[in-house]
């Protein structure tokens, strides 16, 4: 029996020693056609599940497709964040501009590693430039790629600023991330009142109060507060 491609890409990591916990891209250790077969593998286990959770998928018109569907989700959507490779990022010379700016809300669709419950909210980024600036979608999409992964809310927000740090060449870099999560509001206390606000602040932001404040005072004057 031909080994399964999960077997194959996690020696490839592990000769390579290289971490991939839920979190982590794994974009650079996937060769052509490894995506499709790992969908494949995910579909035959998710079945399992599905047949473990006693349900008839042979006559259950409704389950018929649900682990082909699952799987497709898994690999290429709301876990694309581990297995497609990082958008392209290119930086331009700043041409004077030494002020803070602000961006948001960007929308944040993620995954509880905890639970696999839906991360639902929004992020705020600060920039004060220094010698290069990124286009104004690339925070956007710098955002959505590190989403797409199982994760912690917090860990989730510390990685973008490392991101944007490193993409924008700054280090004064400010990410606010205010989510709801569904493993709070659809199982366990069910609390719908709720949400969690993360915040990380590098560079000014964190040494110079003024700065911080002006920051909070913009964020809060942007959409996605209600």
């Amino acid at each position: 029996m031909a080994e399964g491609i999960s077997k194959v890409i996690k020696q490839r990591l592990e000769n390579a020693g290289v971490r991939y916990h839920c979190n982590d891209n794994i974009s650079k250790y996937l060769e052509e056609g490894d995506l499709e077969k790992l969908q494949q593998e995910v579909e035959t286990a998710f079945q399992n599940v599905l047949n473990t959770l006693v349900i008839d998928t042979d006559n259950d018109h409704n389950t018929q497709e649900t682990a082909k569907r699952v799987a497709k989700m898994y690999v290429h959507e709301i876990f694309g964040g581990r297995f497609k490779k990082h958008p392209r990022i290119t930086a331009f010379p700043n041409m004077g501009y030494k002020s803070l700016y602000t961006s948001g809300p960007i929308s944040v669709r993620s995954t509880c590693a905890h639970h696999f419950q839906n991360i639902v909210g929004n992020a705020w980024i600060g920039i004060i430039p220094e010698d290069g600036v990124i286009g104004l979608s690339k925070f956007n999409r710098i955002v959505h790629h590190i989403a797409e992964r199982p994760q912690i809310q917090e860990e989730m927000t510390t990685h973008i600023a490392q991101e944007l740090q490193k993409f924008a060449k700054t280090e004064h870099v400010a990410v606010v991330v205010k989510a709801e999560h569904h493993c709070m509001t659809q199982r366990g206390v069910k609390e719908h009142e709720s949400d969690m606000t993360t915040a990380i602040m590098h560079g000014a932001f964190s040494k110079d109060a003024s700065t911080k404040k002006e920051f909070y005072d913009i964020c809060l004057s942007m959409k996605g507060h209600d």
